[in-house]
Parts: C-alpha cells; sequence; structure tokens
C-alpha cells in the first residue's frame, strides 16, 4: 500500500532561523511558503533536488521537545552526502558544531551529527 515517504515535517521555535539554516545552510530548494494568519504560523514547503521532502511548521511559543538523551519518538533526519569530509567543512565554515566522524559498523560507512536551530540531531551519512 505505502509507495514512499512523502515528506516530514519539523516545528520550529525562530521561523527566519530555520528558513536560513535549511535553505542556505543545507541547501534546500522552497518549493511553497505560506502564511497562515488564523495560526499566526508559516509552513515552508521544502525539496532536496526537485524532491518535496520537508514541511518547516512555526506556531507561538511551542513546547520544547526532548532530543538527548535518546527519548521515545523521532530521533533525527538523515541526509546522503557524496563525501563526509567536505560535508564537515562546509559546517566549520558557517560555524555549525559538528560530532566526530563516526563509521557505522554494519555498513562502514561515515557519518557525523549536527543539530538545527531547535537542537534537532541531523545526521550526515556518506554514499
Amino acid at each position: 500500500m505505502l509507495s514512499k515517504v512523502h515528506h516530514i515535517a519539523i516545528i520550529c521555535s525562530d521561523y527566519e532561523k530555520s528558513k536560513e539554516f535549511y535553505t542556505q545552510f543545507l541547501g534546500l530548494t522552497i518549493l511553497n511558503e505560506t502564511y497562515r494568519t488564523e495560526r499566526d504560523s508559516y509552513k515552508l514547503d521544502l525539496a532536496l533536488n526537485g524532491h518535496y521532502i520537508l514541511e518547516v511548521f512555526s506556531f507561538p511559543q511551542p513546547p520544547k521537545r526532548i532530543s538527548r538523551p535518546e527519548a521515545c519518538g523521532l530521533r533525527h533526519l538523515a541526509f546522503q552526502v557524496g563525501s563526509i569530509e567536505e560535508m564537515v567543512t562546509h559546517c566549520n565554515q558557517n560555524n555549525i558544531a559538528v560530532e566526530p566522524i563516526r563509521v557505522d559498523e554494519i555498513t562502514g560507512k561515515k557519518f557525523t551529527f549536527i543539530s538545527d536551530p531547535d537542537d534537532l540531531p541531523i545526521e550526515f551519512y556518506e554514499q
């Protein structure tokens, strides 16, 4: 019955900061941006390589979500990259704290994590 993941939705606390992070730093493309007056909320539809993947919502004063230590629920977003080293360099050039590179003990692939502006873990996983 399922054919693919349609999108992932996140709620941010600072819309402009998150918009800049996901579009300028990560390079996602804006498909649509809507301000919903009745909710005092933005909805930002983002694409990666032309594929709709992420909705970023803003709401007034959303409650904080536990991120660390590991908690039930969404664990992290993961993006495939060609080179972990290039991604780490990009993070460093943009003053984004990046965890040490690790190797997946099952696949042998390199990966690392950063956090988005609301401390949501973002994983970069090498092809």
